[in-house]
């Protein structure tokens, strides 16, 4: 095994629940707007078509193909295309209510604090992210964990996202690490577990869905709690 100084963990479905906090804010968001009087059959039918919106765009901005603000200010109206209504329906204050509430949700998943607690006493901790600098800071300080971390890498402020070379190159700089002393934790088998592995990192999947795949790991878990084991 190797000697470790340096964990890099992604935020969104690594540590912060990105998918619970997502579906209780869109809820409430629902419930607020009274979307259902615009034509909305339910509210799992609009969180079905906005995870698939959402995604889609996400991918979208991965690769280039639109920016940050057209990401954040028309995926409703493109979730509102996508259920049959039209954009122009969608409620003045829903995406801006998303965007600055959503972020303040703090479920984590189950065992994160304590883990970091256990690695934090024994590694430099830091968080390697395709989110947006502002609203992962706000993830981190809501829900609690902001501390445990040295750096904050986010692609929106390095100017790379992952899984280009270019920002696990900027990681390691900005950390003062060298290549045999890190690794990286992520859900992501392209951009995090494939992204690091190119520019020669060691990995750990977090698979808590327990995915098949043909990615190559250095470690799997299902849970956090696991890397107490191999950390």
């Amino acid at each position: 095994m190797k000697e470790y100084r340096h964990i890099f963990f992604d935020l969104d479905n690594t540590l912060w629940d990105f998918e619970s906090n997502s579906r209780d804010m869109l809820l409430e968001l629902f419930e607020k707007h009274d979307l259902q009087k615009l034509g909305i059959p339910s509210f799992e039918f609009f969180h079905e078509k906005y995870v698939e919106r959402n995604i889609m765009m996400w991918e979208q901005y991965r690769h280039n193909k639109i920016d940050k603000e057209t990401l954040r200010g028309k995926r409703f109206e493109f979730t509102f295309w996508d259920m049959g209504l039209d954009p122009e329906l969608v409620p003045a204050g829903l995406s801006h209510d998303y965007s600055m509430a959503g972020p303040k949700r703090s479920k984590l998943f189950p065992h994160a604090k304590e883990t970091l607690q256990y690695l934090s006493a024994k590694y430099k901790l830091h968080i390697l992210s395709n989110g947006f600098e502002e609203v992962q800071h706000v993830k981190l300080q809501s829900s609690g964990i902001h501390h445990f971390f040295e750096n904050i890498i986010t692609s929106d402020k390095a100017g790379y996202k992952k899984p280009d070379l270019k920002i696990f190159e900027h990681a390691l700089k900005a950390a003062s690490a060298q290549l045999s002393e890190v690794i990286m934790i992520g859900d992501g088998l392209e951009v995090d577990i494939a992204g690091a592995r190119d520019a020669g990192w060691d990995t750990v999947f977090f698979n808590p869905l327990k995915l098949q795949h043909e990615q190559k790991a250095t470690y799997e878990i299902n849970g956090l709690e696991e890397l107490k084991k191999i950390l």
